[in-house]
């Protein structure tokens, strides 16, 4: 099918990993444009890529594939290629082709193995012309809240939590770090037919069945704050908001989780002690913090080892050690001398990066009765953090530790990830 506005049907060419793609791009650099761009997009959604980079620099244009949260190089093309892709995939986002000097933001859709793929495009001035980044929103990554990597004791209190008709849960974590896909996942949990779930996202990442989705436009003046407005006049049991980051946002989705409502939502914080602090921060006062919140949960994303070239090994004495101190006081932990941990190698099936694949690591807590006392005094995210430990907690830093002897990731990725606070 021809290149048409916001819509392209690809075949399913099959590529196995990167070599491969590579491969069949260098064979067909003579072919059409659109043919060589199905072999890109087939070879990046079967690659699992989340985005395709198009970067033109001085001699050439280089591409370059995200996987697993790493970017890798996949190859690059003569600099004419860039005078013919950047018309392309402007025309096929609907985004203004004579708008070289500014950002512009758009998207579209493809069909591939007859399944829609929505992809956004984002277009960036740079030196040697305009940088093209697309992101992949495959609906197949909408996982189940059984599949995010929680452990059975901190799942079985989401699970818990999630049957509550009104107060506030937060994901926290930098940008990357899989809160949406979270906030979805408890979506997919909480859904059914006979309550109204409105969400309001900067963007819609996915297209959720049965639930109403509203997107802001901040330069109309409709941001996150006025949308929360409206969305409670539609009468809704559950609201997603996409983030909060000002005090009249965090104000009103407080007011709804303490009228009601259920509220889900993400915010910016090194971890979850952290989100306490952080609303203050905004300028909201504990006394609407403490009675809204449901739970507090702040996770990061890890590689998976591969499972066809890992091999175990035993831990050092220094890891050893670190793991035995970590880990003494959590239940049903019991480590010996015998402990295998596993180690990175590379293969064609993990595109030769030793990983494949991604999970969670997680910490979680519950906002108790004499939790709620506590967060009244407006404590910081220090004295905070103490107590949830002394209370037991598990940090992201335990959860990786455990996935690393469960030998589901290793040590290198842990620390890349996230190094003990």
């Amino acid at each position: 099918m021809p290149f048409t506005k916001g819509y392209l049907e690809i075949s399913n060419i099959k590529i196995d990993h990167i070599l491969d793609l590579q491969k069949k791009i260098k064979a067909n650099l003579k072919s059409p444009l659109t043919e060589l761009l199905n072999i890109l997009f087939a070879g990046a959604i079967n690659l699992g890529a989340s985005d395709i980079h198009f970067e033109p620099e001085e001699k050439d244009v280089k591409i370059r594939l995200r996987i697993d949260g790493v970017l890798q190089n996949l190859i690059s093309l003569p600099l004419s290629f860039k005078e013919e892709i950047t018309p392309r995939v402007k025309l096929l986002s609907r985004i203004k082709i004579n708008v070289t000097h500014r950002p512009q933001d758009g998207r579209f859709s493809i069909v591939f193995n007859k399944k829609p793929i929505e992809v956004r495009v984002s277009t960036l001035p740079s030196q040697y012309g305009e940088s093209i980044v697309m992101r992949i929103l495959n609906p197949k990554d909408i996982l189940d809240i059984n599949d995010l990597g929680i452990r059975k004791e901190d799942l079985n209190t989401i699970h818990k939590e999630l049957k509550k008709p009104y107060g506030m849960i937060i994901v926290t974590g930098p940008t990357g770090a899989g809160k949406t896909t979270t906030l979805y996942a408890f979506l997919k949990e909480i859904f059914r037919p006979e309550i109204k779930i409105i969400t309001i996202e900067n963007p819609i990442e996915y297209r959720l069945k049965g639930i109403s989705q509203t997107q802001v436009d901040p330069q109309k003046g409709y941001d996150f704050a006025s949308g929360l407005k409206s969305i409670m006049r539609q009468d809704p049991d559950v609201i997603l908001v996409g983030e909060i980051r000002d005090y009249k946002t965090a104000h009103i989705a407080l007011q709804a989780a303490l009228t009601g409502h259920l509220v889900l939502t993400t915010l910016h914080a090194n971890n979850a002690s952290g989100v306490i602090s952080r609303i203050l921060a905004l300028g909201e006062k504990a006394s609407n913090i403490a009675p809204a919140l449901n739970f507090v949960i702040a996770q990061r994303l890890v590689r998976r080892v591969c499972p066809k070239c890992r091999t175990f090994k035993n831990p050092s004495k220094e890891e050893y050690k670190l793991l035995k101190d970590e880990l003494k006081e959590i239940k049903n932990i019991r480590l010996n001398k015998e402990v295998k941990i596993p180690e990175a190698h590379g293969c064609e099936y993990c595109n030769f990066t030793g990983y494949k694949g991604r999970t969670g690591i997680f910490e979680l807590f519950l906002v108790t009765d004499e939790l709620k006392d506590f967060i009244l005094k407006s404590p910081s995210a220090i004295s905070l953090k103490k107590r949830l430990k002394k209370e037991g907690m598990l940090t992201m830093y335990q959860d990786g530790l455990i996935k690393v002897i469960n030998g589901e990731t290793t040590f290198n990725e842990l620390e890349r990830v996230l190094s003990e606070e």
